[in-house]
């Protein structure tokens, strides 16, 4: 494929942003692509193909008929009247062409009603597959972009310790002792975490949600070590905001200042076993996810309480929180873990996408619309006189339907508007009938042929349908054939 495919992941069961309620794989294109190898009657150039290869067809049949007569017609004229058997020859044969003439007018006509009605429903399924495809997008674009990600605190401290390497001086080896820093970390004792999240419209891009985050953290700090050494509180901002405001950091109510401007590690020194307290608020704007990331650590004494002040919100990697009540607007998740806890993914809320599905059931329908065309209209030449005027008609209501099908799905369920056109369809099929016995033929072969095929394919036990619509076609059949219900008149009208 020459197009570079951009695949988007919306969240997905148990995954680091998923939830149980909504679990959906999104693949879009950069640029839409239709249904491969579908012809699509919207594109000029198709268009033009399409136009010559049914003028040439026609040309090609309207030529042998042609031949034909014309043999038949010189073959009649140049008979002579003391050839009575010659003249009897070729009465029949003019029987028989106008016999064959009929059989190919309506093979002509049907041939037409496929052909125009495959290029009609290839071209409303490719439509069909792009609004699909639109909709999936806006569906994800309303929860694209990086989530706001909060990490967990860290109490670094600095040693020196002392190592050795060998080195050549001269033709000697030498050993030389020196000493390095290096980083160690301390575990944070306690947390308490108080989260609220609004969800309001993106003023950049209409149909995107963003999160407004109010975050309050007090974190408790004990020394754990036999000296006093020099200790540094870090705690990042969250991550992929568009807007962080009043970040600050205060230890037991005293403002800290960073070592170095815009970083964000606090010195502060404590005695050997002794406890502290710092306390972290700031307000943020950004994507409609928000979580919590232990980084691996070891949580202890832990609670994390997420008021989403919204409706449509839900709790993110499978990680079930402690509690969970509705509070306000919205949702409050709370995660309580009072011994050491390991929490490899990060965990809190997001929110959740409306679900799409079955898509690709109404192109797949339209693919093989034509084929169940043909399949209804056996049903009615098997079982009633079909005149050119019945058979376009047919065509014409048939492929009418679906595609009043096609463009009532988009608003409501597909079952159900095909229900309703089905009743439509049934009404008309009853005239098809000159007396109530073919009027009921008509009927029965509507709901067999064209009813039943094309419910089959819109619900989930497709096969199981299809199955009864069959069974019930050649049923018909033969209830019409061996029982003598309706005695079929051979001649079309």
């Amino acid at each position: 494929m020459d197009e570079a495919i951009k695949c988007v992941t919306l969240p997905t069961p148990h995954s680091p942003l998923s939830t149980q309620h909504s679990a959906l794989y999104y693949i879009m294109f950069e640029a839409a692509q239709g249904i491969p190898g579908l012809p699509d009657l919207t594109q000029p150039t198709q268009l033009i193909e399409f136009g010559s290869r049914v003028r040439r067809i026609f040309f090609f049949i309207a030529g042998i008929v042609g031949f034909l007569g014309i043999v038949l017609a010189l073959l009649n004229f140049s008979r002579r009247r003391n050839e009575p058997e010659l003249g009897i020859a070729i009465g029949q044969w003019l029987e028989g062409y106008s016999v064959l003439l009929r059989i190919l007018l309506h093979g002509a006509l049907v041939f037409i009603l496929v052909v125009t009605g495959f290029f009609l429903c290839s071209t409303l399924g490719t439509r069909y597959h792009f609004w699909e495809q639109a909709r999936v997008s806006q569906v994800a674009e309303s929860v694209s972009g990086e989530r706001l990600e909060q990490s967990a605190p860290q109490i670094r401290y600095v040693i020196q310790e002392p190592y050795s390497y060998n080195t050549q001086a001269g033709n000697r080896i030498v050993r030389v002792q020196e000493t390095r820093t290096i980083n160690r970390f301390l575990a944070v004792a306690g947390s308490q975490i108080q989260v609220k999240i609004d969800q309001t419209s993106d003023p950049q891009k209409k149909g995107r949600g963003i999160y407004l985050v109010d975050f309050s953290a007090d974190y408790r700090v004990i020394n754990q070590l036999n000296t006093t050494e020099n200790l540094f509180f870090e705690l990042s901002p969250p991550s992929s905001y568009s807007l962080l405001q009043n970040f600050k950091v205060e230890q037991n109510g005293t403002r800290l200042n960073p070592t170095n401007p815009g970083e964000y590690s606090f010195p502060f020194s404590i005695a050997p076993g002794k406890e502290t307290s710092f306390r972290v608020t700031y307000k943020a704007q950004g994507s409609p996810r928000w979580v919590y990331n232990a980084n691996g650590q070891l949580l202890s004494n832990f609670r994390l309480s997420v008021l989403a002040n919204f409706s449509g919100a839900d709790f993110a990697s499978g990680i079930v929180p402690t509690e969970s009540k509705i509070e306000e607007k919205g949702t409050r998740y709370t995660w309580i873990f009072d011994d050491n806890v390991s929490v490899q993914n990060p965990f809190g809320v997001f929110t959740a996408t409306e679900r799409v599905q079955n898509t690709g059931i109404l192109p797949r329908l339209l693919i093989l619309a034509p084929a169940l065309f043909l399949w209804w209209l056996l049903l009615l030449y098997l079982s009633l006189p079909m005149s050119l005027r019945d058979v376009a008609l047919a065509g014409g209501l048939f492929f009418a339907c679906i595609l009043s099908l096609t463009y009532f799905s988009r608003v409501i369920n597909p079952q159900l508007a095909w229900l309703v056109i089905s009743l439509f369809l049934l009404v008309l099929a009853w005239g098809l009938g000159r007396n109530w016995r073919a009027s009921l033929a008509a009927f029965i072969s509507t709901i067999a042929g064209g009813v039943l095929p094309v419910l089959g394919l819109l619900v989930p036990y497709s096969g199981l349908t299809l199955s009864l619509a069959g069974l019930l076609s050649v049923a018909w059949l033969a209830a019409l054939n061996w029982y003598g219900f309706y005695r079929l008149n051979q001649e079309t009208r």
